[in-house]
């Protein structure tokens, strides 16, 4: 009988970049990749909001490191990338996280603005950073690449069309890099996240969150950060070396729910 070879969660050694990680999902996955053992690039817009993070995690006795980072500038992706590479020795690990949402019908003067900015920031960007990261993840002993979508790329909210037409892409995006990239034994998976307690949702009232929930998931509830969180940081272990392609909803069963 075959000896169950040992696997790892642990990332000691590995070098992450999280985009959008100042708040939300972002900033938890940020901290659990981090205890896992992982120096993380902590970046957002805003630098101090990116600093807090990274100053809460170096409170853990781990290491982080912030930077700004406004995704839809391809010049900054790069200058990123290279500046963590030359502070943790590694990079090894992106997660695609940054977001924007805007609710807004295509009928609307400033749809073809919203458009534009929606896919740069959601779907452009994504492909520009796994490019500048890509010879050092070919280099890596166990390269991640997580994208970060939505349950809106797998069914869709009506004004969201822009939106829901990036996180689609999204999902397009991984399914092909996980194909081209195998051959370099890097995997490349997709989280769908449903509806979840972020800075995104927070205006939704309460009671509209309740009856939503109850109306539309499974366990009759919006998630945490968290959640999603751990199912990234999950997904970045040695241990995950033959998951790739995935497409994840983290979401309460609401994809699964047809009453």
């Amino acid at each position: 009988m075959r000896a169950i070879p040992a696997i790892s969660s642990r990332l000691d050694g590995a070098g992450a970049i999280v985009t959008g990680a100042a708040s939300g999902m972002g900033r938890a996955t940020a901290i659990l990749l981090a205890r896992a053992g992982a120096s993380v690039a902590v970046t957002d817009v805003g630098l101090e909001q990116a600093q807090r993070v990274a100053d809460e995690i170096a409170g853990e006795g781990l290491r982080a490191k912030a930077w700004a980072l406004d995704v839809a500038d391809q010049g900054r992706i790069e200058a990123v990338v290279q500046d963590a590479v030359a502070s943790f020795g590694d990079v090894s690990i992106i997660v695609n996280n940054a977001g924007i949402s805007a609710n807004l019908p295509i009928d609307d003067p400033s749809y073809d603005q919203s458009w534009d900015r929606h896919l740069s920031v959601l779907l452009t960007a994504h492909q520009r950073l796994i490019r500048a990261a890509l010879p050092y993840l070919r280099r890596a002993a166990h390269p991640r690449i997580v994208n970060i979508a939505s349950t809106e790329g797998l069914g869709a909210t009506a004004g969201f069309s822009a939106y829901s037409a990036a996180k689609a892409g999204v999902i397009g995006l991984t399914r092909s890099l996980a194909v081209e990239l195998g051959k370099s034994g890097i995997t490349v998976n997709c989280i769908c996240p449903g509806p979840i307690e972020t800075g995104m949702t927070e205006a939704i009232p309460d009671e509209a969150k309740q009856v939503y929930a109850a109306r539309r998931t499974a366990l009759r509830r919006y998630g945490l950060p968290e959640e999603v969180a751990f199912m990234t940081a999950s997904l970045c272990a040695p241990a995950a070396s033959f998951v790739t392609g995935a497409i994840i909803p983290v979401d309460g069963g609401l994809m699964a729910r047809n009453a």
